[in-house]
């Protein structure tokens, strides 16, 4: 009975904490193979729709841009934005779920959040999200995932995350790299 309770309290805090959450892919690399739209497409939005709850919004290019071979209105990425229930159940599944699966993962750097408090977690590969079997989805993309808090202080913010179990780096106080080896004397 303690531990439901404790969750309750922790989904009340995460609600209290959160405005939204939005999970991002940018498909620009994908869209230069063959059949994207047909084939690649729809399986990028089945995992993004597997691991958010809800179907993606389609992103298309506002202008084109030579040097990135972007053409005006080609499709450039997904979103989604999840508020409310969907949107804690996503935080605590990457957070208590997702992260830890995460190869060499050490904890989040502090610069993850930005000065205006939003936590910003990029996942080179989705198939970390335990929705997603690998077996049947044989194309790999990353996600990005931006948790916007109602409090705009990057302290504050840094704080809460804190206190719900983010795992952040402590900040050690050093600038730059200590030297490993001693210099050479003559």
């Amino acid at each position: 009975m303690a531990t439901a309770t404790k969750t309750n309290t922790n989904k009340a805090a995460i609600r209290a904490l959160l405005e939204k959450a939005v999970i991002d892919a940018g498909v620009g690399r994908l869209s230069q193979q063959p059949n994207f739209e047909e084939k690649v497409l729809p399986q990028v939005m089945r995992d993004i729709a597997a691991v958010t709850g809800q179907q993606p919004q389609i992103r298309r290019a506002k202008e084109s841009i030579a040097g990135f071979k972007i053409r005006e209105g080609q499709i450039v990425g997904l979103r989604v934005t999840l508020r409310g229930r969907k949107m804690v159940d996503f935080f605590e599944r990457l957070i208590t779920i997702v992260l830890p699966r995460v190869r060499d993962f050490s904890g989040l750097e502090r610069s993850v959040i930005d000065q205006g408090g939003t936590l910003n977690i990029g996942v080179r590969d989705q198939l970390v999200f335990p929705e997603i079997k690998p077996e049947q989805s044989p194309i790999s993309f990353s996600l990005g995932a931006s948790m916007v808090p109602k409090i705009r202080n990057h302290d504050k913010s840094f704080e809460a995350f804190t206190a719900l179990g983010v795992p952040l780096k402590k900040e050690d106080g050093k600038k730059g790299k200590a030297r490993t080896k001693p210099r050479k004397t003559k």
